[in-house]
């Protein structure tokens, strides 16, 4: 299925692929849709929405073995305090639903930060803007389209 994200990436000419897997409502964790792409989980990127005091709403782009460290998002977007905006806010900011969230082609172009880590990889999978379909780029093309800034925001889950 082409998503809008999907659309946005074959009108810039950048190669990808599309990954489809079944969806499980009640598991939308990144390890989860990691195994059903068939790629690690740190190869998975989640796509977090955040506000900051300063910025405004940010995305920040995390492995999916990882969790967002906050602080460490503030130092590299330039605010005093970040926090993840509620669920409820999601949708009205992005355009899309939890587990369905991207970077590339959204309702509107935030600032988008991502880990240091993305660039580990050959290929990486983030969310093609619905649950159930993942794209599978590379870490230059993604950092091209969506302009992110890249530093150390994730720390090991627990």
């Amino acid at each position: 299925m082409k998503t809008n994200a999907a659309r946005l990436l074959d009108t810039l000419g950048v190669a990808y692929e599309l990954r489809e897997y079944e969806v499980d409502p009640e598991d939308l964790s990144a390890e989860t849709v990691a195994a059903k792409v068939g790629l690690p989980a740190e190869q998975v990127f989640k796509t977090l929405v955040a506000r900051g005091d300063r910025t405004g709403v940010l995305l920040a782009v995390v492995p999916g073995d990882a969790e967002l460290d906050l602080k460490a998002l503030a130092r590299l977007s330039g605010d005093r305090k970040v926090d993840t905006v509620p669920l409820k806010e999601l949708q009205p900011l992005t355009g899309y639903i939890r587990g369905g969230v991207t970077a590339i082609g959204g309702k509107k172009e935030y600032p988008v930060f991502a880990d240091e880590t993305i660039d580990l990889f050959d290929v990486i999978s983030v969310s093609a803007g619905v649950r159930g379909t993942q794209l599978l780029l590379t870490p230059t093309a993604y950092q091209g389209v969506t302009k992110c800034k890249v530093g150390p925001i994730s720390r090991p889950k627990g």
